[in-house]
């Protein structure tokens, strides 16, 4: 199972960079990015993309042992009997 997660993994990772390489031949336009009152310098729109995509896989990389700690966490509440949701017991 996880060789296949490997793949697809690895899959979604080749379609990012087939479709930056698509747009940096496509789109050399500079832009420039305006947050509040600040404004970047003129940056390839390519390169804007690329930098938007690392910053989202190294932002979920760090976000993935938070969710996998709040899930532990999670888990561990015994405020329910397992009895209670049994669907072996069959009442006559």
């Amino acid at each position: 199972m996880k060789t296949i997660a490997n793949l697809i993994v690895s899959l979604i990772v080749a379609t990012w960079v087939i479709a930056i390489a698509i747009l940096s031949l496509k789109n050399v336009t500079p832009v420039s990015l305006k947050f509040f009152t600040f404004t970047s310098i003129q940056l390839p729109f390519f390169l804007v993309i690329a930098f938007s995509v690392g910053a989202g896989i190294v932002l979920m990389a760090l976000m993935q042992p938070l969710w996998s700690f709040a899930g532990a966490r999670k888990n561990t509440d015994d405020d329910f009997d397992e009895d209670d949701f049994s669907f072996n017991d069959v009442r006559k």
